[in-house]
């Protein structure tokens, strides 16, 4: 089972943000070489209060500590934001702020932004991409930027639009299918036996005792 986690900072329902990691989300499916993968759709304007209350308290309650953790276990992520005075979104940055600094080591992410005008798509070179650098996060090549006239062609072939959401679509998918599928480790699942946590501070105090007594 391959699961992608979608993460949009849309703020606005119905949202261009959550249509374009729609679209990118289809598009995964479509290139990924197997059919049995699941799709995490986080909507970051849900989780709005509680990201301010773990910036607080330092502790994810609910529905927040459900979308961390469907991140975190993600086998890659496609992430989201709108453009805001050309950089991503306080909320989106808000999100990847409280996660576990080494919780994305090496895992594979579709970076894709929306704006009003095209001038704001280099924000996703120049604060998208090394945000996930970063969290030392692997970013495919090609990024998603989709301003207000890609909508108005219908997001079709006279925009370019479409091709750009195939090609990251296509780089995203290998690099999922290259990866080793995220399996989250149970600590219960190999328990010590008590007797051998005995047996072990009794070797322990053994050893001290000789070293004493030497």
């Amino acid at each position: 089972m391959t699961r992608i986690a979608v993460v949009s900072a849309g703020l606005s329902q119905p949202s261009s943000t959550r249509l374009l990691a729609d679209r990118l989300a289809a598009a995964t499916r479509a290139a990924l070489p197997e059919s049995d993968v699941e799709f995490d759709v986080i909507e970051l304007r849900d989780h709005a209060h509680g990201l301010a209350d773990n910036l607080v308290t330092g502790f994810a309650a609910g529905g927040l500590r459900e979308a961390i953790d469907q991140v975190v276990g993600a086998d890659g992520i496609i992430a989201v934001t709108p453009i805001f005075n050309a950089s991503f979104s306080g909320l989106f940055k808000t999100f990847f702020d409280v996660l576990e600094p080494d919780s994305l080591i090496g895992k594979p992410v579709l970076a894709a932004a929306t704006g009003g005008t095209a001038r704001h798509s280099l924000a996703l070179e120049h604060a998208v991409r090394p945000l996930f650098a970063y969290l030392r996060a692997v970013v495919v090549p090609t990024t998603v930027y989709a301003a207000s006239e890609d909508w108005g062609a219908g997001g079709g072939a006279d925009s370019g639009l479409a091709d750009r959401i195939l090609r990251a679509a296509g780089e995203f998918a290998d690099q999922v299918a290259m990866r080793p599928s995220s399996v989250k480790a149970d600590p219960y699942a190999a328990p010590v036996p008590f007797e051998q946590l005995l047996a072990g501070d009794r070797g322990r105090a053994d050893r001290r005792t000789d070293v004493i007594a030497t």
